[in-house]
C-alpha cells in the first residue's frame, strides 16, 4: 500500500482511516512504518479534537496484566522501530490507568532502560502517558521495572511525557513532550490484537 496518496494533494483521514479499518493486520503495521516524520506531524495535528481515545482502544481485553503489543515507528532517523507494551493493572486501586513500556532493540534497552510508564485518560480525550510514574507491578515477560533516571534513561525518559491521538480503530498517534514543551518528536503506534 503507497500512503502518500492518502497525504497528497492533502490529508484525506476519512479515507485513510477507512483503509486502517478495513485492511489486515500486516497491511496496517506496513502503513505505519511506512510514514515519515511530516506524515506523523500532519496526521497528529489533523487528529486533535477528533474522535476520542479510549483505554479500551489500547487495552481491549479485560484480564489484568495481559500484554497487549503497538508496534511503533518515530520520526528519529535512527532507532525508529519500537514497540509500546500496555496492560491493564492488577486490583482495584488502579482502574482508570494503563501500565507499560517501551520495547526497543537489545543493546538501546540495555543502556536506556525499559522506559516504564503509567497511561491515563485526559479529559481532551487522549491518553497521556506518563514516564515519570512506573507501575508497581508487571506481567511476568516484562523486564525489571526501573524509573526514569536508572542508567541512561535520565536522558531520555526523565522529564518526558506523550500525548496519544486516536487515528482509527487499531491505530494512534502520538507527540513526545519534555518538561511539558513540544519536542516536534512524533511516533505512530498500530495495536497488535490479542491472540484468543
Amino acid at each position: 500500500m503507497f500512503i502518500q496518496t492518502f497525504f497528497e494533494p492533502k490529508l484525506d483521514l476519512d479515507r485513510l482511516r477507512a483503509m486502517l479499518d478495513t485492511c489486515g493486520p500486516w497491511a496496517r503495521i506496513n502503513a505505519v512504518r511506512s510514514l515519515s516524520p511530516a506524515q506523523m506531524k500532519l496526521l497528529y495535528e489533523a487528529c486533535a479534537g477528533a474522535e476520542a481515545l479510549t483505554l479500551d482502544a489500547m487495552v481491549p481485553t479485560g484480564e489484568a496484566l495481559v500484554e497487549v503489543i503497538h508496534h511503533g515507528k518515530n520520526s528519529l532517523p535512527v532507532f525508529s522501530h519500537f514497540q509500546k507494551r500496555f496492560c491493564r493493572p492488577d486490583g482495584d486501586d488502579s482502574p482508570d490507568q494503563l501500565w507499560g513500556y517501551n520495547h526497543n532493540g537489545g543493546l538501546q534497552m540495555a543502556v536506556t532502560g525499559p522506559g516504564y510508564f503509567l497511561a491515563t485518560l485526559t479529559d481532551k480525550g487522549e491518553i497521556l502517558v506518563d514516564y515519570a510514574k512506573v507501575p508497581p507491578r508487571k506481567p511476568a515477560g516484562w523486564p525489571t521495572i526501573m524509573g526514569p533516571t536508572a542508567r541512561a534513561g535520565i536522558f531520555v525518559w526523565a522529564g518526558m511525557t506523550d500525548v496519544l491521538r486516536k487515528v482509527s480503530e487499531h491505530v494512534t498517534i502520538g507527540a513526545a513532550y519534555k518538561g511539558g514543551k513540544a519536542m516536534e518528536q512524533y511516533f505512530a503506534l498500530c495495536r497488535e490484537d490479542p491472540k484468543a
